[in-house]
């Protein structure tokens, strides 16, 4: 592995200029692919198609449109349900009482697959936005609440020692010490909540297949058999919630860079 990264190093290939090159190769293998025939030729449409597809997305308004939508979506989304899983993340590991009496209830509820509870989400709310954006705050929710008890709860025990000895308060305690301790892994979590509320708004809209979002565009190219707008819809999907997740991850690195300083 060594020798192949300084090969790559000497012919002037950075890391990230490496990680292009499957990407490109798949790119490659599916313009090779969309040449051998016409039943191929549906099945995967050339580069030249998709770029084309894409010119007329954006000509057409509606690639702005539906992506404004599914970002707009899945940011409410995590700003609800990751708030709401964050206060109950901290109480639990705060009280033994609401971790004892909710956890299970807690515990229970986050193994059931949303996707799977849709048609109840269809009956209690419609096949709008509400119920979209329900799916979005759950998705988030979950597993916010998760990494936010988990983090406090294995914070460093010499830590609260040295609050017993300040004489702090349990709410100094949790500002000074706790929260400070806790925060770089709740912005693990963060990260995950992220993700998962991009999927599930790409699936709700799929799903409820109403309004704007590049899920609702996608069940319209299926249903106009546009194969190269579906493809080039599943690739924006993608990127966006690849630069979504770089994003935070810059934001995390910078609030905490004191970590890295301290442990060099």
């Amino acid at each position: 592995m060594r020798s192949i990264s300084s090969l790559f190093s000497r012919i002037g290939l950075g890391r990230r200029a490496v990680g292009l090159i499957l990407p490109i190769l798949l790119l490659l293998g599916w313009q090779y692919m969309s040449t051998r025939g016409a039943s191929f030729a549906y099945a995967f449409s050339s580069l030249s198609q998709m770029q084309e597809a894409l010119r007329e997305l954006i000509a057409s308004g509606d690639l702005q449109v539906n992506l404004a939508a599914s970002l707009q979506r899945a940011l409410t989304g995590l700003a609800i349900g990751g708030s709401f899983g964050l206060v109950l993340g901290v109480s639990m590991a705060s009280s033994r009482f609401i971790d004892t009496s909710v956890g299970p209830l807690y515990h229970i509820l986050r193994q059931v697959p949303l996707m799977g509870l849709v048609p109840v989400f269809s009956l209690w709310l419609g096949n709008g936005d509400t119920a979209k954006l329900f799916i979005v705050c759950l998705s988030a929710f979950f597993p916010l609440v998760l990494a936010t008890y988990e983090s406090l709860r294995q914070v460093d025990g010499k830590f609260l020692e040295v609050g017993n000895v300040l004489k702090l308060s349990r709410a100094q305690q949790f500002r000074h010490i706790l929260l400070p301790a806790a925060l770089p892994n709740i912005f693990t979590g963060v990260s995950f909540a992220l993700a998962m509320a991009w999927l599930s708004t790409i699936g709700s809209e799929i799903l409820f297949n109403a309004g704007a979002g590049l899920g609702n565009l996608m069940m319209n190219a299926e249903m106009a058999s546009r194969m190269d707008i579906l493809v080039v819809v599943t690739i924006l999907i993608g990127v966006v919630g690849y630069l979504l997740t770089f994003v935070l991850y810059r934001i995390t690195a910078y609030l905490f860079r004191w970590r890295k300083a301290a442990s060099e």
